[in-house]
């Protein structure tokens, strides 16, 4: 039985959004230790605060203070947590409605246990020793066994209100290849470029992907491709990927190798950037021990035509 592959991925990326002025008071609030809510019309109090009425659409600013304590709505045991989480020991996840306020905020519950929570007990705000304004300024609720409401005063207006935010988006994952990939994949560590030739339309497709994505079936019968191919459009990458040690700027282009109706992607090297261009026949350089091409190099051939490619663009 063939072996099956699997490795860990990750995805991530610094998420950066500005701010408006409602929200840009909420946190720079959170920052002071202050909770804010926003008042519609009909005099519901909203927390977290939006800009608009969820229910008339109508714009709303009208900023209220409401307390650092309230009631449970609803939980969920949390017990295993995961990195960037606000607590790194089992927590529940709460929804709580702040004192004077008419919806439920979304955080954790530092609690000993599971029997330890339940619908409509108290908790109030546990704040961050370290504030920036952030949603994190909460560092969580805990349970609260006073009888008294905790507002804290708003002045209407705070100094070096908070603008922007920049959020960490990152997704972990195990990542399996079917049949085909597996198959391009082990003839990669062979340096040889296999794709699959659909039955119906007779195009070969690099990667594979085990089924014809023009016509719908299934593909079996592999075909070799390259190792020489054309580059059929790029773009410039002038950001430095974390982690990634190639010095920008670089280029990143689609060839397409002989013998496919695909192009797939790959770096271009071994010509200065602003020298890459639509046609450009390369090849691929591999290094000692890797198990993909490191980047494409030009060949030296004529250019290809535009009409040879311009079907795979």
């Amino acid at each position: 039985m063939p072996e099956v592959l699997k490795a860990p991925l990750a995805v991530e990326f610094p998420f950066t959004r500005s701010l408006g002025p409602v929200q840009s008071a909420f946190l720079t609030g959170l920052r002071e230790r202050v909770v804010l809510g926003v008042k519609t019309v009909d005099g519901r109090t909203l927390v977290p605060p939006v800009e608009y009425d969820p229910v008339t659409a109508e714009e709303i600013r009208d900023l209220v203070p409401v307390a650092s304590t309230g009631t449970v709505t609803t939980w969920a045991w949390n017990h295993e947590p995961r990195r960037g989480q606000p607590l790194d020991t089992p927590f529940a996840w709460v929804l709580v409605r702040l004192d004077s306020a008419d919806t439920a905020l979304l955080h954790a519950l530092d609690a000993p246990g599971p029997d330890a929570v339940h619908t409509g007990m108290r908790v109030r705000v546990r704040w961050a020793e370290e504030r920036s304004g952030a949603i994190t300024d909460i560092a969580c609720f805990e349970p609260y066994d006073g009888d008294d409401t905790e507002v804290t005063v708003f002045a209407g207006e705070f100094e070096e209100p908070v603008t922007g935010i920049v959020a960490p988006a990152r997704l972990d994952y195990t990542y399996s290849p079917g049949r085909a990939q597996s198959a391009y994949i082990h003839a990669l560590s062979d340096r040889r470029t296999v794709g699959e030739r659909c039955p119906s339309c007779r195009k070969v497709y690099v990667p594979p992907r085990g089924a014809c994505p023009t016509c719908g079936v299934a593909t079996s019968e592999q075909v070799e491709v390259g190792p020489r191919g054309t580059v059929t459009t790029f773009c410039i990458v002038n950001i430095k990927a974390k982690n990634l040690d190639i010095e920008v700027p670089y280029v990143y282009a689609h060839i397409a190798l002989d013998g496919a109706d695909l192009a797939l992607h790959g770096r271009i090297g071994g010509i200065p950037y602003d020298q890459v261009r639509m046609g450009l026949r390369v090849e691929a350089v591999w290094t000692e021990g890797a198990r993909y091409p490191d980047h494409y190099r030009p060949t030296g051939e004529p250019d290809a035509e535009y009409d040879a490619y311009k079907e795979l663009l």
